[in-house]
């Protein structure tokens, strides 16, 4: 989808005018960002996300071609779009409209070739969606691929039956601090990791802004390296926050995909979070996370 980057001083009060410090237009949306986090790994990848038309459906259209993507599915329904209000810490207010990119039917996976697919990427604002169910009922029509889950912040707002059924699918989970404690009803990460744990028996990953993340290794309970806390990297100035996390997400898939134990893979994945946040759009190169690869 298409996100508009209003940058403001703070978030406007009920009926107050705000004037905003700057503007700006780029692709977003949780699938393409971790397709592109993926992409500069170089790991191969399919962006399963349809495109539809209007103003925003041409923009996804244009960028697409630029990157030398293919557009999965092609809808006779608008594009919708995000706004997204960035205050001077960087911190992000989502305003979201949703359009054709949040529309799926599972038939159309058919167009892909599985036979050199081994996992799939999903997230939860795509589940929670009307067409959700079909992208739950996909990944369970698909048993043998490792599935990888970020519920995202509207976690609470998942349909019960929905979240109950995708923790059974057994997915290796990518959450922030915020989700995890407040889904798990815990308060520590720990224990909520081991709430997790014990629900999915998969690993997972929560992330911790500044602090780095904290990961938990599956069927590697007890002490050494199968759990614990990766300290973060990030020493420069926060520019906006928007796509971090999803850029956390893609490079912890792609280092796993390289063979890095869980742990190592975290520590890439907290570099490519810092690069991240440290530009003015949320997005980073292939120099900072390739030279933490190596």
């Amino acid at each position: 989808m298409v996100d508009v980057l209003l940058h403001v001083p703070r978030l406007p009060l009920r009926g107050e005018d705000v004037n905003i410090t700057s503007l700006d237009c780029r692709l977003g949306g949780c699938a393409y960002n971790v397709h592109r986090a993926l992409r500069v790994f170089n790991i191969p990848a399919w962006l399963c996300s349809p495109v539809g038309t209007g103003t925003y459906g041409r923009m996804v259209r244009e960028q697409f071609e630029a990157e030398g993507i293919i557009p999965f599915v092609s809808l006779e329904e608008e594009n919708g779009c995000c706004y997204c209000l960035i205050e001077e810490d960087g911190e992000r207010t989502f305003l979201s409209h949703h359009g054709a990119e949040y529309r799926f039917d599972r038939s159309w996976m058919s167009r892909v070739d599985f036979s050199a697919v081994d996992s799939v990427f999903i997230c939860g604002i795509d589940v929670e969606d009307p067409t959700g169910s079909e992208i739950v009922e996909f990944v369970f029509e698909y048993p043998r691929l490792d599935l990888y889950f970020a519920p995202g912040p509207r976690i609470m707002d998942l349909a019960k039956d929905r979240m109950k059924k995708l923790l059974n699918r057994r997915p290796f989970l990518h959450l922030n601090e915020t989700e995890a404690l407040s889904f798990s009803g815990t308060d520590t990460v720990p224990g909520a990791a081991e709430f997790f744990a014990a629900r999915t028996g998969n690993s997972l990953v929560i992330t911790l802004g500044e602090r780095g993340c904290y990961y938990r290794a599956a069927g590697q309970g007890g002490t050494g390296c199968s759990q614990g806390y990766v300290p973060g990297c990030f020493a420069g100035t926060i520019r906006n926050t928007l796509g971090a996390g999803d850029a956390h997400c893609g490079a912890l898939i792609a280092a796993l995909k390289l063979g890095k134990n869980l742990r190592d893979a975290c520590e890439i994945a907290n570099k490519a979070g810092a690069a991240a946040v440290s530009g003015f759009s949320g997005e980073f190169t292939a120099p900072s996370c390739s030279s933490a690869a190596g």
